[in-house]
């Protein structure tokens, strides 16, 4: 097939997240399938933008087809952030004639997190005689309405809501993230046969590869850390509102007489305020690390004792979950603490941690005491059952044959495709 994939907010391996597109695409390539990515110059979520020279570029990567379309930049959530998805899903709009002419393809995907992007794609997908695929990452506009507090008469919001209604009625197959996300598509207008479940993932290649190593600051307070012979919790990711390190510090202002130490590595929009409330609690047990490159991710995290994923209490959450950060801490082989009210709950599942209440630092904090007190081979015992369940369910090669199976389903005549939904 000829695979056209559209996503803002696209990565590679050297531009740096988002990259379940690329893991997909790179399964689909080996497959014998052409793949296109359609993506934004710039995007908060990459490490590094693609060098522009003119309005679009293209480059191969790991034989996938990278189109990328001039946006400008921004940061955080506000105007700016809008103004860029707009830039990017007009000029997507005015080349739909021009993609539809030289990619032919045979199914067209929107991807990006909101939802304006169905409409070029929906267009590509006709003057191509292509199908037309949603995928779901987060919920949109309901994100920015139960977690941003967005009216629901927001100009902003109304428009997301119409390209949310227009994907659920006139799409052909609808791939969502979120194992319970068809109960609010099903009421947007999608027929629940349209509906697949397809989550987040590893790449087993990666995790089974040299890792590199880590930079030096990294290393030294790890060092530090085990030389004190401190037990040590670590988070990996996004410091963002979604994130729940403000209860983290609460647990570890709980803990500041045990011999634990935890670790945050990364950036985001909360950083400098998680900092200076650290400070404020005089956490000495708490240590702010930059973020590492992805191919350092498995060595850090085989570093240390635990890890930590948490979330705020939001009815959001009732359509479910797919951290990507959940799936590299489960292939870590290290006991998680799971901070969540969710309805798919993969370390309870799995057995390779504790799952505590949101928001509830004594519980939190007694979870780790908890830990701390089991001898070292039944947290080790703990991490194989999360590292053997991520194996199982969360394969990138198995992943990327289902949504090709859906595709290929879509394809067919009405009467051909009757593929059981997931």
């Amino acid at each position: 097939m000829r695979i056209l994939y559209i996503n803002h907010y696209a990565g590679s391996p050297f531009h740096g997240m988002e990259y379940r597109p690329h893991y997909l695409a790179r399964h689909w390539v080996r497959a014998g399938h052409q793949v296109s990515v359609v993506a934004a110059s710039a995007s908060h979520v990459r490490s590094k933008a693609p060098e522009m020279s003119g309005k679009v570029k293209e480059e191969s990567i790991d034989g996938i087809r990278y189109i990328w379309l001039r946006t400008p930049s921004y940061s955080g959530n506000g105007l700016r952030r809008a103004v860029n998805m707009a830039s990017f899903v007009n000029r997507l709009y005015r080349m739909r004639s021009l993609l539809a002419r030289r990619f032919s393809p045979d199914v067209v995907i929107a991807s990006s997190t909101y939802t304006w992007d169905i409409f070029p794609a929906s267009a590509i997908a006709r003057l191509s005689g292509g199908k037309l695929v949603y995928e779901v990452h987060d919920l949109w506009p309901l994100s920015p309405m139960e977690l941003g507090k967005m009216s629901a008469l927001h100009p902003f919001v109304l428009s997301l809501q119409l390209g949310e209604d227009y994907a659920c009625r006139r799409a052909d197959s609808v791939v969502s993230m979120l194992p319970f996300a068809d109960k609010h598509l099903c009421e947007r207008g999608m027929v629940r046969e349209k509906f697949h479940y397809i989550p987040n993932g590893i790449e087993l290649d990666e995790w089974q590869a040299e890792a590199g190593e880590l930079p030096l600051e990294h290393c030294a307070v790890l060092k530090e850390c085990r030389d004190k012979g401190r037990f040590i919790v670590c988070y990996a990711g996004t410091h963002g509102l979604a994130n729940a390190l403000d209860g983290l510090l609460d647990a570890a202002k709980l803990l500041l007489d045990h011999p634990v130490d935890f670790v945050l590595v990364g950036q985001g929009p909360d950083k400098q305020m998680l900092q200076r409330r650290a400070r404020e609690l005089g956490l000495t047990n708490v240590h702010f690390l930059a973020p590492v490159p992805k191919r350092c991710i498995a060595e850090l995290l085989r570093a240390t004792d635990a890890l930590f994923i948490g979330w705020k209490r939001q009815p959001l959450y009732r359509f479910g979950i797919s951290p990507n950060k959940l799936m590299d801490y489960m292939a870590a082989g290290k006991p998680i603490i799971n901070a969540a009210e969710v309805p798919n709950d993969c370390v309870a599942d799995a057995g390779c941690g504790y799952s505590v209440k949101p928001e509830d630092a004594p519980a939190l904090a007694d979870a780790i005491a908890r830990l701390m007190r089991l001898a070292a081979p039944e947290r080790q015992h703990m991490g194989q059952l999360g590292k053997r369940y991520v194996h199982a369910h969360h394969d990138y090669a198995v992943l990327a044959q289902k949504f090709l199976s859906v595709m290929q389903a879509a394809r067919m005549p009405n009467s051909l495709a009757g593929a059981p939904n997931e």
